[in-house]
């Protein structure tokens, strides 16, 4: 299962909103065969599995390990659990059971119904830790946020600015940076808020990485960015959330809010209505401090940066379970988890 795992993660930032899925094979304690789902609209993790077994009379001897219940509906792709049941497979281990409406347990009694064996919750907290995002959608019915941001040795997201001095001031170094495109590429969303852009001028692409550019999210409730803005570039879509008006348009669209209820939740709302599964927010203090508040949180990557402000914007107050803390160059990183109640 832990092989399964490992495959699965090829696929990260390409397959969603499909869930991450690695497959092996097993003949008498040897692998025979094994793949993972690669890109969205492409073959399951389990067809690749038993189309690279060479002797497929192997099959009928053989144990299937899958770290997510096989499909059993078609979507993009047929069943899983119909070639499963065709290639003769008597033994399955699951690692997670699909919370996806449209399987919940349904490929499990599928090939249990065919005589097929079935073991369900081998290694389950990893194959759903592997699948928070998708487990997150599907369960909470908004997508998984992780926050990010960088704070000095004394707890400063940023100096207070002014017309003398308005450059960025800078925490963490460039190696660190790297690190965060890579986060954006292997997201589905990105949010930042209206004071930011206005300071910062992001672009909150994927640069100094390869991959996918993440949708860009904007809180901007007067429409007072400037066209200019490089979040409006054409390197990929954006989306601005503000309360005046809805226009769609090929790259930019306004989506209006109602700024007196609760922004966070009217956000999430949307997002889960497009199926977008990830979000990471890296806003100001304003904006991170909002999903802290609102309890609407699963991560929080915070770096700590080896400089002293000494005075200036704070940062977020959050509480949490420190999951790891680690070096990047010479900067800190803990990942924080929200405490479950």
């Amino acid at each position: 299962m832990q092989r399964c795992i490992q495959l699965a993660q090829n696929g990260m930032g390409n397959v969603a909103p499909n869930p991450l899925v690695g497959c092996v094979i097993v003949h008498k304690g040897f692998i025979i065969g094994e793949g993972y789902h690669a890109v969205f609209g492409g073959p399951h993790a389990e067809v690749v599995a038993i189309r690279s077994v060479q002797e497929k009379n192997l099959l009928k001897n053989s144990t299937l390990y899958v770290n997510l219940e096989p499909c059993c509906h078609q979507g993009k792709t047929p069943p899983c659990t119909d070639l499963i049941m065709e290639s003769g497979i008597p033994r399955v281990v699951v690692g997670a059971a699909d919370p996806f409406a449209e399987v919940q347990g349904r490929g499990i009694a599928r090939l249990k119904q065919a005589g097929v064996e079935v073991l369900l919750g081998m290694c389950e907290h990893m194959c759903k830790e592997l699948n928070n995002r998708f487990f997150t959608i599907h369960i909470k019915q908004r997508p998984y946020v992780i926050l990010k941001w960088a704070q000095t040795l004394d707890g400063y997201i940023d100096k207070d600015r002014n017309d003398k001095d308005p450059h960025i001031n800078w925490i963490t170094d460039e190696s660190t940076r790297m690190l965060v495109h890579r986060w954006r590429s292997t997201e589905q969303s990105i949010m930042t808020g209206t004071n930011t852009i206005l300071l910062d001028d992001p672009q909150l692409t994927v640069r100094d990485w390869h991959g996918n550019n993440p949708l860009r999210l904007v809180i901007d409730e007067k429409l007072v960015l400037p066209s200019t803005a490089k979040i409006f570039s054409a390197n990929a879509p954006t989306v601005v959330f503000n309360a005046l008006k809805n226009e769609a348009g090929t790259n930019v669209e306004l989506v209006k809010l109602n700024f007196n209820e609760q922004i966070v939740e009217q956000v999430l709302t949307y997002l889960y209505k497009r199926n977008i599964q990830s979000l990471i927010v890296e806003g100001g203090r304003i904006t991170l401090q909002s999903f802290i508040d609102a309890g609407c949180w699963d991560e929080a990557r915070v770096f700590t940066g080896n400089y002293f402000f000494f005075s200036g914007i704070r940062a977020p107050e959050i509480k949490g379970k420190v999951r790891s803390i680690e070096n990047i160059g010479p900067d800190k990183l803990a990942v924080i988890t929200k405490s479950e109640d």
